[in-house]
């Protein structure tokens, strides 16, 4: 445990006309000194630095000894009340404390983004969603680990959360928790979210995360090739439900859905253009941005026909983690060794069904739903440089034909 250093010194240079030199104080904490004045005076000669004692005994030396010793006892319960508050100080605050000051308590990193929750709590099913207020719920154990393995604290003041903090924060993620480099990311980018709301409130000088740029991950993106999905649509498995999970699993690599749009998919969300062709109109719900999508393929729209009853919802509705059990054992029978999720499709869609068949990624980003194509090509750059070379082998195998 970190402990307090109290020293007195003979400042002999101001001594007065008398010959008596002033006693001040020092107080060490954390590597930081507080100096000030102790208001006693003290012959030069009687002082013994060593024992930090007036010497010899004698009527005022005795006074001398018993204030020093009354104003260290005073620091050491100033220092004392403060631990006990469990909150993070520094040496200015113990001399407060001392000097009978009420201690402010200084807002903790933890403390801050409780509050914040318990706001955004109160807003679900007006301005936020369950789903959304529990993303930031999850980060929290995770900040508090973190802050007791680096500090022993249970918190530690908002100001102390500068660019170190940030990156000592994301190599702690990765080496002790070992999270991927993109769940790191998606932590930190909401924790951010909240600390601009702190410097709003003008609770911090400036933001830290303006310094910080998020480190690049190194993701392989997991799809399935335009064989293994002609194989997985002529596949008729004797289960039923492996039918259906296979129905909705193609559903989604010719529309791009993301599990939660999938699986609250409602008629009502279909719309047919002058044209007459078929689309949906949907939010998506990671983003809460509105999209389109035209069922231009067959597929999806066999499916639909398929599934056509007196239910609301246009495909049958199973849990995303049974849905996904499920893919597994699909992968399985038909020899795919590619760890397969309902996410797997939409990155079909993306590649497969769209950028290997010359869709501008323009378009391809409209498609998914990103905001901004810089969030689409972070995600597709990878498989670019294949495309790339199959136009080129195209270009070369059309100009050797002419």
């Amino acid at each position: 445990m970190t402990s307090i250093k109290i020293l007195f010194v003979l400042d002999k240079i101001k001594a007065n006309r008398l010959g008596l030199a002033p006693l001040r104080c020092r107080i060490t904490y954390l590597g930081e000194r507080k100096p000030f004045a102790t208001g006693l005076f003290v012959n030069p000669k009687h002082w013994d630095s060593k024992s930090q004692l007036a010497k010899p005994p004698n009527e005022d030396n005795n006074f001398i000894n018993a204030e020093l010793s009354l104003i260290k006892n005073k620091i050491n319960q100033a220092f004392l009340f403060l631990q006990v508050q469990g909150l993070e100080f520094d040496v200015e605050d113990i001399y407060k404390q001392y000097k009978g000051e009420p201690f402010q308590k200084q807002l903790g990193i933890v403390q801050f983004y409780s509050s914040y929750l318990e706001r955004l709590k109160k807003m679900i099913g007006k301005d936020f969603k369950q789903s959304t207020w529990e993303k930031f719920n999850e980060i929290l154990p995770a900040i508090k680990d973190y802050i007791f393995y680096k500090y022993q604290k249970k918190d530690i003041s908002l100001n102390k959360l500068d660019y170190n903090f940030i990156e000592d924060f994301d190599y702690y993620l990765r080496t002790e928790k070992s999270n991927s480099q993109i769940t790191i990311n998606k932590k930190i980018q909401r924790i951010k979210k909240v600390i601009k709301t702190a410097r709003k409130q003008k609770l911090l000088d400036y933001n830290p995360f303006e310094e910080h740029k998020p480190k690049q991950a190194k993701t392989k993106i997991i799809f399935l090739t335009k064989d293994e999905l002609n194989e997985l649509k002529e596949k008729e498995f004797q289960s039923e439900i492996l039918n259906k999970v296979r129905d909705c699993y193609i559903f989604c690599c010719y529309t791009g859905l993301g599990y939660s749009e999938m699986f609250s998919l409602k008629k009502s969300d279909l719309k047919k253009d002058e044209d007459g062709t078929l689309w949906i109109y949907k939010e998506r719900q990671k983003t809460e941005r509105a999209f389109s999508i035209p069922l231009i393929f067959s597929e999806p729209l066999e499916i639909i026909e398929k599934y056509n009853s007196e239910s609301e919802y246009l495909l049958p509705r199973i849990s995303n983690q049974y849905f996904n059990r499920l893919l597994k054992e699909i992968a399985f029978t038909l020899g795919i060794t590619k760890k397969l999720t309902h996410h797997t499709a939409r990155k079909t869609f993306a590649t497969t069904v769209l950028l290997n068949n010359n869709i501008p990624i323009e378009t391809v980003s409209k498609l998914l739903g990103h905001s901004k194509i810089t969030t689409t090509l972070s995600y597709y750059a990878e498989v670019m440089p294949s495309k790339l070379k199959l136009d080129l082998e195209g270009l070369r195998d059309k100009l050797l034909n002419k």
